[in-house]
């Protein structure tokens, strides 16, 4: 089993910041395939940023240039950095990961709020 807990996440007004966190733990061989989803209010989850198998990052067209994937091997853990975030960005954001077989687990999820 696997389990991913996010953290980070808050109210901002437009134009600030914040850095997500998601720490994985249990059956873990590496965090090669990790990254950050998000869903806002009657729209469909979508892709924020990941890491794929080849070791490249993967990010959605509205952050490219705001947001920033990175992460700490060592600890498991993967960052997103999120810089002049618009109200847009209002969305509970996920943490993913897919392990050696495929099977995608989730985290439960932290809220980001942008105000205007």
């Amino acid at each position: 089993q696997v389990q991913l807990v996010e953290s980070g996440g808050g109210l901002v007004q437009a134009g600030g910041s914040l850095r997500l966190s998601c720490a994985a733990s249990g059956s873990i061989r590496s965090i090669n395939r990790m990254g950050w989803y998000r869903q806002a209010p009657g729209k469909q989850r979508e892709l924020v940023a990941v890491f794929t198998s080849g070791g490249r990052t993967n990010y959605a067209d509205s952050v490219k240039g705001r947001f920033t994937i990175s992460r700490d091997n060592a600890k498991n853990t993967v960052y997103l950095q999120m810089m002049s975030l618009k109200p847009e960005d209002t969305a509970v954001y996920y943490c993913n990961y897919i392990n050696n077989y495929g099977i995608n687990y989730w985290g439960k999820g932290t809220l980001v709020t942008v105000s205007s």
